[in-house]
């Protein structure tokens, strides 16, 4: 089979395409016929051995995986050869085929394809753990989104209009925030131009927002920390911008706020029924067309290291995908 192989850690122009042999599927996996595949930010960082996992060379990246069951091993009894399939890989998805763990794989409505079910996956399963288990979104609060045209921050804004908050989308342009716009975002911040503490004041009648879901780090969750209201919720997701930051814990105290980290794939192990139930209000919510996900541009098997680096450099809004079959 073909599979896109990183040799030693590097950026994505070092990345090859190149023949391996095919992957077995041990007693308690499945081998899945890869068909499309979903890039994401941990894939700009697992080439460059900044991740928090650092797979033996060589392996190939990817993240997540969306194709057909192609054998079961013994041990996994929720799904058949032909089953249409999304998988989180952790690695190993820009191939034709690629061996999981039974427990991670689930089968994807009728009514959704193999792109949109590899765009699906990560963004909305990380998305819907922060709003639901670790920021108790409510009804009628204010859910501010950072990086709001990025994978992450596009879900975000959908299961925020979707779980009944009101939703103010920050991003660093005015085309990205279109974006968010269309996606159903009630309120725009364009914090290249913009005071996101002053116009998130603004926008609250001086309150501030209730949660706030940070995708990007950096100088916005300063700012961000800052605009959060009494009793609010900052959920830690990621640091988009390459620095990670650190909080003065004193406005914690003087807001009562709380700072959640927000790790999805632990979770999804930890907490398999959660993880499950989520999806199937994800699913419900994406028959009744109230999740879109926006896949930007595709990219063929050969060119995976191309659409890391669009990624990395933050070019891209909603998601990219690689389209191996």
């Amino acid at each position: 089979m073909k599979a896109v192989l990183c040799k030693a850690f590097g950026p994505a122009e070092t990345l090859v395409l190149e023949e391996v042999a095919s992957p077995e599927a041990k007693k308690n996996e499945v081998l899945l016929e890869v068909h499309a595949a979903g890039v994401n930010f941990p894939d700009t960082l697992i080439i460059e051995g900044k991740y928090q996992f650092k797979p033996p060379f060589p392996f190939a990246p990817g993240g997540e995986a969306a194709g057909v069951v192609r054998a079961v091993g013994e041990k996994v009894g929720h799904l058949k050869v032909g089953d249409r399939v999304m998988a989180l890989t952790g690695w190993g998805s820009f191939a034709e085929e690629v061996a999981v763990p039974g427990y991670n794989v689930m089968a994807i409505p009728p009514s959704m394809d193999f792109t949109s079910a590899a765009a699906f996956g990560m963004t909305y399963g990380t998305s819907m753990h922060a709003l639901r288990q670790r920021a108790d979104l409510q009804p009628g609060e204010t859910l501010l989104v950072l990086g709001a045209s990025g994978g992450v921050g596009l879900a975000a804004v959908e299961i925020g209009k979707a779980m009944g908050a009101r939703v103010i989308a920050a991003a660093s342009s005015a085309e990205k925030l279109e974006v968010a716009r269309a996606a159903g975002a009630d309120e725009l911040i364009d914090y290249s131009q913009q005071s996101l503490k002053d116009e998130v004041k603004r926008l609250t009648g001086g309150q501030g927002a209730d949660v706030i879901y940070d995708p990007v780090g950096g100088d916005q969750f300063d700012a961000a920390i800052r605009s959060i209201a009494w009793n609010g919720r900052l959920l830690v997701v990621g640091f988009a911008s390459g620095r990670i930051p650190e909080l003065p814990v004193n406005l914690a105290l003087l807001k009562g706020a709380a700072v959640v980290g927000v790790f999805w794939g632990a979770f999804a192990q930890r907490q398999p029924q959660d993880n499950a139930a989520n999806f199937q209000q994800l699913f419900a919510w994406h028959a009744a067309g109230k999740l879109k996900p926006l896949v930007s541009q595709t990219f063929p098997l050969e060119l995976a290291g191309q659409a890391i680096d669009c990624l990395g450099q933050r070019k891209a809004v909603g998601k990219l995908v690689v389209r191996v079959r």
